[in-house]
């Protein structure tokens, strides 16, 4: 993909022990476009969440690199916001507080406090939770305290914003009405965004490409697969869409095949001698 927005190039992530060396990236090359939204899906230690902290510079690559908007990413830092499957409030600070401690942070030199209160008060309308600013996270649910971590992270005007299975602890009905506000919310801002996930119908729900993760150790990219829906999306709608449904099939297909763990080495011997099923 040629003017790329995001583009990790030959990202390899190699991690120390006790053990020796735990080899858990090879070879991660991606390119996204401005405005794009992908997501990341694999078996749980593919490595999806590794990839994720080396954009959001919390953890520094073996080799290769990432660009976003023609910077090296070498640090955090305020164009790349990150939203975690557990929302990271702090507990002592009001919902209003906790979104004005990170546009404080970010925009203090540029922006009076009017200004400040006003794009804090706009963003957590676009999640619906004006009604509860003075609430503490304890007094909130679940689903309101993901949505105050996507107000905050929004706030912050990333120039990529990054989601570490955002809804993966969320009940299923919270979930669908999470999933439609970020749907909607992106397609306001035109952001550019990441996603982690497990969920195969997420995944073509929301996404523009989704990429499917090989098996680690060593883990790279084993096929990225374009997801041709018209936008705006209804669930309802596509549970009966021919596209969606090849969509979902070849991810599954992926990730249940062409990607079936071998198993155990103790588990062969105990079962006598056999022919090993090598993942295509």
């Amino acid at each position: 993909m040629t003017n790329a927005y995001l583009q990790l190039s030959q990202v390899d992530m190699t991690f120390q022990s006790a053990r020796g060396e735990n080899p858990v990236l090879r070879g991660i090359d991606l390119s996204v476009a401005r405005g794009e939204y992908i997501s990341l899906i694999g078996h749980s230690g593919c490595g999806k969440s590794t990839v994720l902290n080396i954009v959001a510079g919390l953890l520094r690559a073996t080799s290769g690199g990432v660009i976003v908007d023609g910077r090296e990413v070498n640090a955090p830092g305020p164009d790349r916001a990150v939203v975690f499957q557990n929302h990271s409030l702090l507990p002592w600070l009001t919902v209003y507080q906790n979104v004005e401690l990170a546009v404080d942070k970010v925009f203090r030199a540029t922006r009076s406090a009017a200004e400040r209160r006003e794009w804090i008060l706009h963003n957590l309308a676009m999640v619906n939770m004006s009604h509860a600013l003075d609430r503490l996270p304890s007094e909130i649910s679940g689903g309101m305290k993901q949505r105050v971590g996507i107000a905050r992270a929004l706030a912050m005007e990333p120039k990529v914003l990054l989601l570490d299975e955002p809804f993966g602890a969320l009940d299923a009905l919270t979930r669908a009405h999470l999933q439609d506000e970020v749907i909607r919310i992106q397609a306001e801002l035109g952001s550019t965004v990441m996603m982690i996930t497990h969920d195969v119908d997420e995944a073509v729900l929301m996404s523009d490409r989704v990429v499917m993760m090989t098996n680690g150790p060593a883990a790279t990219i084993g096929q990225v697969m374009d997801v041709p829906l018209p936008r705006p999306r209804n669930r309802i709608a596509l549970a009966e869409d021919k596209t969606y449904n090849h969509c979902r099939q070849e991810i599954l297909s992926f990730l249940y095949e062409k990607q079936r763990k071998v198993e155990p080495l103790a588990a062969r011997n105990s079962a006598g001698p056999r022919t090993e099923k090598i993942a295509a």
